[in-house]
């Protein structure tokens, strides 16, 4: 949704409180693994007896957001600008919010989900978000742990892992700059039979 490329992920989750006109606001961000998870967080931060617990995910190209019965824009919305805003992927934010008897009107609304957002992430912990693009290959049996335990040393991770009777269909998720590295540690160690290939998109 942004030509603009994230730049950081969280490390660890973060919150923030703040009361306007006796509305008390609480977000909270946590890193999202994959936005098939984020039902589940979002169950997990919300709270059931509150009046809203407005959210928003980002993760690569996917994004969702609800205002959960607050004025349609002025909640999810703002949440997710200010993810966005902030250079954040792979995150997901839930702000809760108690009413506290004061319209704040939909100008009002947005600012306090919006900057309740921004102040949460502010101060949140990160790390650089390292491009990854995602692989695949066929390994033979014998070079299977061999080929894990390089994956792990050059920062990758293994996505699926998949038997058949020729070897072991791998889904890999690698560093950019570490795949030229790691293609040829795997030709040397299968004297060419492995040929990582990029990941078909679903």
């Amino acid at each position: 949704m942004s030509s603009q490329i994230p730049r950081k992920r969280l490390t660890a989750a973060a919150s923030f409180e703040l009361e306007i006109r006796k509305s008390r606001f609480l977000a909270q961000a946590t890193y999202l693994p994959a936005p098939d998870d984020a039902s589940g967080l979002i169950t997990s931060l919300s709270t059931a007896q509150a009046s809203h617990n407005c959210w928003a995910w980002l993760h690569g190209d996917q994004y969702r957001f609800s205002d959960d019965g607050e004025p349609g824009g002025t909640a999810g919305r703002p949440i997710l600008s200010a993810i966005e805003n902030q250079g954040f992927d792979q995150c997901l934010v839930v702000i809760t919010r108690w009413y506290g008897g004061i319209q704040l009107g939909t100008g009002g609304l947005a600012r306090a989900y919006g900057g309740c957002a921004h102040s949460c992430l502010q101060d949140a912990p990160f790390e650089p978000l390292i491009e990854q693009v995602r692989l695949q290959c066929l390994c033979p049996y014998p070079l299977l742990e061999l080929f894990k335990g390089l994956l792990a040393e050059q920062g990758g991770s293994l996505l699926n892992e998949s038997f058949v009777a020729e070897g072991v269909q791998l889904q890999l998720a690698v560093p950019l700059d570490r795949q030229l590295f790691l293609q040829e540690a795997m030709q040397n160690l299968s004297r060419g039979e492995v040929q990582l290939q990029e990941a078909l998109q679903e």
